[in-house]
């Protein structure tokens, strides 16, 4: 699948999904209209990361959905992901292109024009752009301006993604700035039925 085809990239929390089961959250979402996956572990042990990989990616892959590894360029090779999004503190992406050559995505993280162009330079294949709202998921993350995330899409020739609080309330004000899609991570998980969600972002974002 082209990132050309993915407007809803789904960004994972378990905590999110507020006791729910944390696998037919993904289900549900891709069922919706998700079309990227990523699964971001912080806490848990390479084996417990690994065993969870294999869950998300068969499922992933049951729907056609690409499935992307955070940070951990090890597990989305022990897997066969589809690719790794790195932050700004993680590998660099040129080291992290010279280990997967061009058989995986590489995603990055940037919060200004800088970094944004300076990853697609070094080899990312998108972006992903945020805090745009503010985020309960992570602590550090400072909110990112519109007019920034504007200057940021019109920076670059590769997919930008805006991640951060992102919802079925707020979607539709990154209309017609010419994003690619949107990362969602409480605004699906949190939500009672995931699949309506993804299904009523869709409707607003498009």
């Amino acid at each position: 699948m082209e990132l050309k085809a993915c407007k809803i990239y789904l960004v994972t929390d378990e905590k999110a999904c507020l006791g729910k089961d944390f696998y037919d959250c993904i289900e549900e979402a891709i069922k919706g209209g998700v079309k990227i996956v990523q699964l971001r572990e912080k806490n848990i042990s390479t084996k417990d990361f690994y065993e969870k990989a294999l869950k998300v990616k068969e499922i992933c892959k049951n729907y056609g959905a690409l499935f992307i590894i955070n940070d951990r360029l090890d597990i989305a090779q022990a897997v066969g992901a589809d690719g790794v999004h790195l932050g700004q503190s993680d590998m660099p992406i040129e080291k992290a292109r010279e280990i997967l050559k061009d058989k995986f995505l590489i995603g990055a993280t940037a919060r200004n024009v800088e970094e944004a162009k300076r990853a697609e330079l070094l080899g990312a294949d998108y972006i992903g752009s945020g805090a745009i709202f503010g985020t309960s998921t992570k602590d550090n993350a400072k909110k990112l301006e519109m007019e920034e995330l504007k200057k940021i899409v019109v920076s670059v020739k590769i997919p930008v993604f805006a991640i951060g609080g992102i919802n079925i309330n707020n979607v539709s004000s990154l209309k017609n700035i010419d994003l690619q899609g949107i990362c969602a991570v409480s605004g699906i998980l949190s939500e009672k039925d995931c699949k309506k969600a993804v299904d009523i972002m869709l409707k607003n974002f498009n």
